[in-house]
């Protein structure tokens, strides 16, 4: 095998009927799209299969991204057995005849790797019992999770494993598996150009279910072409039932988000209710609502965040369907309210800076002093107290001493961070004044 990436994996059901994303399944790591960052040049799994071994892993990403696909080629091409569990059905019996089953394989001088989907299912003991068997090398695990690897799985999991974060597929990615399709079918989609934009959006990343829809659009569209709207209709008959457990969960859940950030209230309204007669829980969609009021509102509307607390509260007292009604009015504020990340922009560059700075000390004369050898040494020495200026502001420096003032927050020019932007440049002014005078 000259090229590992180039090396196919031989197909058991050519004859079989199979969905069209079964069909267009990679079989090599070459025609995988949008995981580039893992997949050539120095990325890790290029890195690792072109040495011929797989560390245990864990891929954490989105629905359809790849997961299962990858797994099953880089057994391939490092010739592993492939076996796979879905932790929503398997349990600690089940395991441990996979690791009989791999025992006797290792014996035999051939190793496995166990793909475990969803592992983030497991419970403690589920996932204590592939520790030995990892640690050995028995197994080379990959599993796959949705879920932050870091709050789903056991630190002593975590650390025998390198977790691999897949990216939600770019318009870019979905338009390649678009053509790929058009070329199997020998075909193109009968879309307009804006009906196949539409499409590449209403897929949110997820290859699998874009392909879903493909295959929906050719076979139920036999003659002329489908524009945006004619598309909406079509999709939403055909579109499979809502599952709050599987992908259509997180499809709608994105649509709702989205349009929200996108200021479409009528949109918002919209997917609200198809995941309410979904039978979603509204506690989720209002523990999403209160991202949305502290990610994409913050302050630019203040309000945001109380109102939708107390929709959320209401709720709770109300239950379905009374209180459903306080979520969709707190939703439809969400939509119409100034929209500003800063304040989600601005944690995220502090805390960065804070990694890098973490032992740094306090300037010395911001520190408290109750002790006469904290006053010797300084603490608390030139403090000035802002309410004793006359602008009730000092202009001090709070950073560490030695390093350099950050400005992390910077407020939009919409709704209340107008106020907040001009109360800044305000302070900014005074400080340059009171800096000039020392």
């Amino acid at each position: 095998m000259n090229n590992l990436f180039d090396a196919a994996i031989p197909n058991e059901t050519e004859k079989a009927p199979r969905p069209l994303a079964d069909l267009l399944r990679p079989k090599s790591l070459s025609d995988v799209v949008g995981q580039d960052h893992l997949l050539t040049g120095e990325g890790p799994l290029a890195r690792m299969v072109e040495q011929g071994r797989i560390a245990s892993l864990i891929f954490w990403g989105p629905p359809g991204c790849g997961k299962t696909t990858l797994a099953r080629l880089l057994a391939q091409h490092t010739d592993l057995q492939f076996e796979a569990v879905s932790a929503v059905f398997t349990g600690v019996a089940d395991l441990r005849k996979v690791f009989e089953s791999a025992l006797h394989r290792r014996r035999m001088g051939r190793g496995t790797l166990l793909f475990v989907d969803e592992i983030h299912r497991f419970n403690k003991s589920q996932q204590d019992a592939f520790l030995p068997y990892v640690e050995d090398g028995t197994i080379t695990l990959v599993g796959a999770t949705t879920e932050n690897p870091s709050f789903e799985l056991n630190a002593a999991l975590l650390s025998r494993c390198q977790v691999m974060v897949l990216n939600r597929l770019d318009e870019a990615a979905l338009e390649t598996l678009l053509r790929r399709a058009e070329k199997e079918v020998n075909r193109p989609l009968p879309l307009t150009p804006e009906a196949r934009v539409t499409l590449v959006n209403m897929a949110d990343g997820d290859g699998r279910y874009i392909l879903n829809l493909a295959e929906q659009i050719f076979q139920g569209q036999k003659k002329g072409t489908l524009d945006v709207e004619a598309l909406t209709k079509f999709v939403q008959k055909r579109a499979p039932l809502y599952d709050k457990a599987q992908e259509s969960h997180y499809n709608l859940i994105s649509a709702l988000h989205k349009s929200v950030r996108g200021s479409d209230a009528d949109a918002a309204l919209y997917w609200f209710c198809r995941m309410l007669d979904g039978g979603e829980d509204p506690r989720y969609v209002a523990r999403r609502m209160v991202r949305m009021a502290t990610e994409d509102i913050g302050l630019a509307d203040p309000q945001a965040l109380s109102l939708t607390i107390a929709a959320w509260e209401t709720y709770e007292r109300l239950g379905s369907p009374e209180g459903e009604l306080a979520l969709a009015q707190a939703l439809i504020y969400l939509a119409t309210a100034p929209k500003s990340n800063s304040s989600y922009m601005a944690y995220g560059a502090a805390k960065a800076v804070a990694k890098e700075t973490g032992s740094l000390m306090p300037p010395k004369h911001i520190l408290n002093a109750p002790t006469k050898l904290m006053k010797d040494i300084g603490y608390g020495r030139g403090y000035d107290y802002d309410h004793d200026t006359e602008e009730g502001f000092s202009g001090q420096n709070y950073f560490p001493d030695g390093m350099a003032r950050e400005r992390f927050y910077q407020p939009v020019e919409r709704g209340f961070e107008r106020d907040i932007k001009k109360r800044l440049e305000y302070w900014q002014k005074l400080r340059e004044e009171k800096g000039s005078k020392e």
